[in-house]
């Protein structure tokens, strides 16, 4: 699954080959609020973004991170209400403490177990399709072990896939997969992050078939348009280094411009 956070980066991420991509919560929060990922995203602004998404491919399944469910059993209910609403295909729901923050940063809090898990069965209970993955970022907080326990109590309470965050070595993601024989698990990698990059192959020879790079297109959109930004700013042009941008003709093929132009011919005056 390729991190997605608004339609563009989600058509980019289609034409690449993609036929699940996922919205993330931390791009999400970098590109529409300039703020880390330290739940400062409320529940309507993340399902009014994956419902963008989903509008602009139809075709795609869209899975959503839905952090810790935005509170209470209740409240995880009314975030499945709207991420389905929205055309979402599944969520991520995590176990931290809110304000929560990205996994892969340092300072994380979890709930305890019984609370996370009543608020995974309310998920459970209320989808109609949703995809359920349940998330804990217990191995940081309260050890590896603890982790591999909330993960095989969420795979029992008939959770679609466990996933347990931030393993730091091949050797704990094998303890990950041995401890919960029979479960979907995610593996989430990050560029830079705690857990080792791997590819789809090696993942799935240590037990891991769903994987997410969250941030590859947020990190790899930062770099090129802090780039180009600082030749625009030095150079007061790109004229001699036309290659640090797409054309502006293959960007119109992207958002479909031929067709729009279609739509203004038929439907919009000249007058």
């Amino acid at each position: 699954m390729a991190g997605v956070y608004d339609a563009l980066t989600a058509r980019l991420a289609v034409e690449a080959g993609f036929d699940v991509v996922f919205v993330s919560g931390y791009c999400t929060a970098a590109t529409q609020l300039g703020l880390p990922d330290f739940g400062y995203l409320t529940q309507t602004e993340i399902a009014d973004t994956a419902r963008r998404v989903c509008r602009s491919v139809r075709d795609t399944a869209v899975v959503v991170d839905g952090d810790t469910g935005y509170g209470n059993p209740l409240n995880v209910i009314r975030t499945v209400e709207l991420f389905e609403e929205a055309g979402a295909a599944g969520i991520f729901l995590e176990d931290q403490q809110w304000p929560k923050k990205c996994g892969h940063m340092a300072g994380k809090r979890v709930v305890p177990a019984e609370e996370w898990l009543a608020k995974r069965q309310a998920a459970v209970d209320h989808r109609d399709r949703l995809f359920v993955v349940a998330r804990t970022d217990a191995r940081a907080v309260v050890g590896l072990d603890e982790a591999c326990a909330r993960a095989q109590a969420a795979a029992a309470i008939g959770v679609d896939a466990i996933f347990v965050e931030a393993p730091e070595s091949v050797e704990e993601m094998e303890a990950v997969a041995a401890a919960t024989p029979g479960c979907v698990r995610v593996a989430n990698m990050i560029e830079t992050g705690k857990t080792p990059l791997r590819t789809p192959g090696e993942l799935h020879d240590v037990g891991y078939d769903l994987i997410v790079s969250p941030l590859t297109g947020l990190l790899a959109a930062a770099r090129a348009m802090a780039t180009a930004y600082g030749v625009l700013h030095d150079e007061g042009t790109l004229r001699d280094r036309l290659d640090l941008v797409t054309s502006f003709d293959d960007f119109g093929r992207i958002v479909d411009l031929d067709r729009h132009y279609g739509l203004e011919d038929r439907y919009v005056s000249p007058d």
